[in-house]
């Protein structure tokens, strides 16, 4: 089944290395994304509550990005990515999250748990 490919740009007022360390360490990410993060070389295991989900480290790039894919669903294209950039003339920070939803359904509803989630990164960060 193809997954439909989005993507969300949200300003954020933090340096690029902070963002980073908030999106691409166990303790960061437990901070806003999942109740306990737990590490394994390129594993990385999210839990909330009663779930808990597997996935693995594509790519990662210091203060740049960092590509995850969901071990549920090796046998697709999809990943979610965390990417910071920096307006190259106003030195604005942004992170832009691209992401895979089932159909264009479920479009909307991925786009507003991700709202949700910035909103709790800029909350755990002070931004």
């Amino acid at each position: 089944m193809n997954k439909v490919k989005f993507e969300l740009e949200f300003p954020i007022h933090a340096s690029p290395s902070m963002l980073y360390n908030s999106l691409a360490t166990p303790s960061g990410l437990e901070e806003w994304f999942a109740d306990r993060v737990n590490s394994r070389g390129k594993l990385i295991t999210f839990m909330w509550d009663d779930s808990e989900e597997e996935a693995k480290i594509l790519a990662k790039k210091n203060n740049e990005r960092i590509k995850f894919k969901w071990v549920e669903s090796e046998d697709d294209e999809s990943y979610f990515e965390f990417r910071i950039e920096v307006d190259a003339l106003t030195k604005d920070v942004a992170v832009i999250v691209t992401d895979f939803a089932d159909d264009e359904d479920a479009v909307e509803e991925a786009k507003m748990l991700w709202e949700s989630q910035i909103e709790s990164l800029k909350n755990s960060i002070g931004a």
